[in-house]
């Protein structure tokens, strides 16, 4: 046995097998004199057109859900107009196109940082999108997914949308990263493909390809230089892990029978699988991406019927549209916004074009008439009582009866009893609320601690949110990222959260690990995270699942 590293582990399950890292991108060449600059602008604007059109073609073919969602933002970034007119700018200026795209590429990086939030995401998009273009432009293959012949497991600093998505968990058997952090894409897609997954993982890109390691995606420990003993035992764990999660069916509840609700996360039918009590969380923003357009009231309707269809007598509660900071949607001229993740996004949109909102909510409504589903909606980004009784009365008025809040912001959480006040229930969104918050941008691997969802203030936030929906006798839910982690949702239980959406592989593990706890259990569990001084400190995260 070697070394043994440690990361964050987001994503659970145990592999083992030979390491290989990622392709690397290849490097930009030395200026050189251009001597054809038409040329040159066609060969730079080619390769744009092309890296677009690959991440579309993935997006459409290889990646449902999130997935595509992120890889067709990404595609739309490519074909921007105004990236477009500044590699054509600098090879006017004298750059070649590899160069020119670099620059320009530089260039959004840096405003993309500047801004913060959700755009400072993004910049590891970018740098995929420039990455590729520059393969493209040399007639390279673009950096990626190593193909050894045999299944691997994945090191990488850390992955672009484009390579995440479409992960063969055939040939992938876990992944490691360097940076990253615990809602980056990379932790979502890896627990959405049923992935082990370690992130924020210091060496990992030292290990050198075709050395043996064991991934523990629970506790973030990769065990580097394994035996093949080791490997043999880390699999057949892995498979009773497996078959064990598999034999457990049924509705979420503790080990004394006290009923939590596990929902599913899905962005379309498409999602749907497994043993789900309901959909905690309908994401309704594919219908949206890529369009010039807002989506008509009929197509809309068809798609949230089909999802109500699969679901008969079953709760599913729609997201209305989450849209501006990472995710500009055309046709809604988002404009210069200085902050953009402070900006007119979510819920705000109605702000500056009511019409969608209604046009949706009556989509809705119209689906929900002919479905046996029990159809909840909420809205994204709530921050006062005053916006959250103006979506409840905008969806009575379409025929909604029930109607929520998403808890993303502190301003929510602290008036959480007055939001109840006006409203059906709430669903906590801990990936943004963690966020802002700590004031830590989700992709900054450096601030992964803070954004850690076992952080005691963020609970204590999740704690005022449940306590308001006891008093008030309505359901108070999670939908964030922390409530796919199986040692901290107990924990949740034990605050008095109601329910916990989650990607639906991660649902078995879940309620396994609830089926462990007694009420008594979690409510321990619960008051020792809140009296801790910071998440590592309280005994579920030094267990293991």
């Amino acid at each position: 046995m070697g070394e043994s590293l440690r990361g964050i582990g987001v994503s659970p399950g145990r592999a083992a097998g030979p390491a290989y890292r990622m392709t690397p991108p290849p490097p930009v060449p030395a200026p050189t004199p251009v001597t054809d600059p038409d040329a040159e602008a066609d060969r730079a604007a080619t390769a744009l057109a092309a890296v677009a059109a690959d991440l579309t073609r993935r997006a459409a073919a290889a990646a449902p859900g999130a997935g595509a969602e992120i890889l067709r933002a990404q595609a739309m970034m490519a074909q921007d107009a105004e990236l477009t007119a500044a590699v054509v700018a600098q090879v006017r200026s004298g750059c070649s196109a590899p160069v020119a795209i670099d620059r320009a590429l530089a260039v959004h990086r840096q405003a993309f940082q500047s801004a913060g939030g959700y755009l400072a995401e993004r910049v590891a998009d970018l740098d995929d999108i420039r990455d590729r273009a520059v393969a493209a432009c040399l007639g390279l293959p673009p950096p990626g997914i190593p193909d050894p012949g045999h299944p691997f497991v994945l090191v990488a600093r850390d992955l672009a949308p484009a390579d995440t998505a479409g992960l063969d968990p055939g040939r992938v058997l876990a992944l490691v990263t360097e940076d990253g952090g615990p809602t980056s894409h990379t932790a979502i897609l890896a627990r959405a493909a049923g992935l082990p997954a370690v992130v924020r993982c210091p060496g990992a890109l030292e290990i050198a390809d075709g050395v043996p390691v064991a991934v523990d995606g629970s506790t973030g420990e990769v065990a580097v230089g394994v035996d093949r003993h080791a490997i043999a035992a880390s699999r057949i764990a892995e498979q009773r892990r497996r078959r064990r999660l598999a034999a457990g069916q049924g509705p979420g509840r503790t080990a004394d029978g006290h009923p939590v609700a596990l929902y599913g996360n899905i962005g379309s039918a498409r999602d749907l699988h497994g043993d789900l009590e309901g959909v905690g969380l309908f994401r309704t923003e594919l219908l949206y991406l890529d369009r010039v357009d807002a989506p008509g009231r009929d197509e809309q309707a068809a798609a949230y019927a089909e999802v109500f269809a699969a679901l008969p007598g079953r709760r599913v509660i729609v997201r209305t549209l989450d849209a501006g900071a990472d995710k500009p949607l055309p046709f809604l001229d988002h404009g210069d916004e200085p902050n953009p993740a402070l900006g007119i996004r979510g819920l705000r949109l109605a702000r500056r074009r009511p019409e969608v909102l209604r046009a949706q909510l009556e989509a809705i409504a119209r689906a929900a008439r002919s479905a046996t589903a029990d159809v909840w909606v909420m809205a994204p980004m709530v921050a006062t009582v005053a916006e959250a009784a103006g979506f409840a009365a905008a969806c009575r008025d379409v025929g909604l009866p029930t109607a929520g809040a998403m808890v993303e912001v502190p301003a929510a959480a602290l008036r959480a009893r007055a939001l109840l006040g006006v409203v059906d229930f709430l669903s906590i969104g801990t990936n943004d609320l963690s966020q802002y918050t700590f004031a830590a941008d989700r992709q900054c691997g450096q601030l992964a601690d803070l954004l850690d969802p076992g952080q005691p203030a963020l609970l204590e936030l999740v704690a005022a949110c449940a306590a308001a929906g006891r008093a008030a006798g309505k359901p108070v839910g999670v939908c964030g990222e922390a409530a796919a982690d199986p040692r901290l949702a107990p924990v949740l239980v034990g605050l008095g959260v109601s329910s916990l959406s989650m990607a639906p592989r991660a649902v078995p593990e879940v309620r396994e690990a609830l089926a462990a706890h007694t009420l008594a259990d979690c409510r321990r569990l619960a008051a020792e995270a809140l009296a801790a001084d910071d998440a590592d400190a309280p005994s579920f995260r030094t267990n293991s699942p």
